[in-house]
């Protein structure tokens, strides 16, 4: 007879922990077994990595939700290898070799690695691999490629950043070429790989993929979770860090007590600040993260905001002392 289970006592957690997935996990796995390890009541992440592919995931808990969506907005870096002469059903190496050719390193010079690179960055097309989560008639296409049904994809405006290739070899010793990439969401790498191996004349699948950055949040700042699971309860907390963290590139605006109330009830405010399309908004007293909006004409125009509930929290899990002013004025 089984043990019976025991509950996980959750409770609130307010922050960002950037993880640098392992290989195996999906995106959702990975999510789910670090918010049972913090025993968050709420979270989510920022945009799917593969199971093949590892690096950075920021992963956000309570309050930090409400502002996922700007890194998958965001541009991201990746390294990765492709392996010339193979073409895959899937242009990663869980699919079956579908086209094998000869490769000729001779005419692989660093003068037509210049001229593809050249060719890849800026704007491009892509059209989407077979083996995506991309939905048509509301239904992914991975399911139509594992049916052996093919579908037409119109090709997608995508923008790589920069670009950097190399030729080297793959762990197994075959020619490959090293890919560094910063591109604009909605990118697939796989894609690029193959389509960067079409253009040697030889074809590619990718064999290894890592994202490096995304953001500007940089997989030198991430925790792994074998490193995590090693922790105690305490140590895994310290890891969560600041809301904020997801809004460093935002402009800042500070408002006094009265004012930083009536921005949480959805008001606009007027005052001297520079136009920007994105702010991160703070009360005075108690220092707080009140929320995001923008800034037009002198008008402060909330947007995403944070709830009385969430900043009590946040504070009080702060080593700062409790103050009165915002909470009070709402």
């Amino acid at each position: 007879m089984n043990a019976p289970r025991t509950r996980v006592q959750r409770r609130p957690v307010h922050g960002v922990l950037l993880l640098d997935k392992p290989l195996g996990w999906s995106s959702n796995d990975i999510l789910q077994k670090v918010k049972w390890l913090l025993r968050a009541e709420k979270a989510g992440h920022t945009g799917t990595l593969d199971p093949l592919a590892s690096g950075v995931l920021p992963l956000c808990f309570g309050a930090a939700t409400k502002f996922s969506q700007l890194q998958l907005e965001a541009e991201k870096t990746y390294e990765a290898i492709a392996r010339l002469g193979q073409t895959t059903t899937t242009a990663d190496a869980e699919g079956d070799v579908v086209l094998e050719r000869a490769v000729d390193l001779a005419a692989i010079t660093p003068e037509r690695l210049a001229q593809v690179q050249a060719q890849f960055t800026g704007d491009i097309k892509q059209v989407p691999p077979m083996h995506s989560a991309l939905k048509k008639d509301g239904k992914a296409l991975y399911e139509y490629a594992r049916a052996g049904v093919e579908v037409e994809r119109p090709a997608r405006d995508v923008t790589i950043h920069a670009l950097d290739l190399t030729l080297v070899q793959d762990d197994q010793g075959h020619p490959a070429v090293k890919m560094r990439v910063t591109c604009s969401k909605g990118t697939y790498i796989r894609t690029l790989g193959e389509d960067v191996g079409e253009a040697l004349g030889c074809g590619a699948h990718l064999r290894f993929l890592r994202r490096v950055e995304t953001g500007g949040l940089e997989v030198s700042r991430c925790v792994t979770l074998q490193a995590l699971e090693a922790m105690n309860d305490e140590e895994r907390i310290a890891q969560v860090q600041p809301v904020d963290t997801l809004l460093h590139r935002h402009a800042v605006v500070t408002l006094g007590e009265q004012d930083a109330g009536r921005f949480l009830s959805g008001l606009r405010r007027r005052g001297s600040w520079a136009d920007a399309p994105a702010v991160a908004v703070y009360g005075e007293r108690p220092h707080a993260l009140l929320g995001v909006g923008r800034v037009a004409s002198g008008e402060l125009i909330p947007e995403r905001l944070l709830s009385p509930l969430e900043i009590q929290q946040i504070l009080e899990g702060t080593p700062r002392p409790q103050a009165s002013g915002i909470l009070e004025t709402l």
